[in-house]
């Protein structure tokens, strides 16, 4: 079996605000259209990916903000922080976790400065989207045997 991850339902409260805010991201826009009955959908495609995000009116049931660690992935994690930031986007400052594994949802376990092996996997930064969506930048430097 063959399956690709291809979109991510973004919940949003204003989608021309969403849209200004994932265009200033410098996600690609790919669509905005809408029908008649009051479906919209727009999609926005970070660069690199081969997964979309769209978000618009009556696409979901979820609460708007309520997506939560949605992680994109960068070999070059300063340089992503100091490009969002001259971008306008709030950003964390870089952090690891005590642990070494992954990270606890609730940040318990944030500790600040990338990790300090630089280990792949294990620095992340972190910013929410203009309802409070949650996005995990993670540093991969070196992908794992089969990815």
């Amino acid at each position: 079996m063959k399956l690709a991850l291809e979109v991510i339902v973004i919940p949003v409260s204003d989608v021309d605000r969403a849209k200004d805010f994932y265009a200033r991201l410098g996600f690609r826009e790919d669509a905005d259209f809408s029908t008649e009955r009051g479906l919209r959908v727009v999609q926005f495609t970070p660069p690199g990916s081969g997964a979309s995000i769209i978000f618009g009116d009556n696409l979901t049931s979820a609460q708007p903000g309520s997506a939560r660690g949605l992680h994109l992935v960068t070999a070059d994690l300063a340089g992503i922080r100091s490009e969002l930031v001259e971008r306008g986007i709030e950003i964390s400052e870089i952090w690891h976790d005590a642990d070494g594994v992954f990270h606890w949802a609730d940040g318990r376990n944030r500790v600040a400065g990338p990790n300090e092996q630089h280990d792949s996997y294990a620095s992340f930064v972190s910013f929410d989207d203009p309802d409070g969506n949650e996005w995990i930048i993670q540093q991969v430097i070196d992908r794992l045997p089969g990815r």
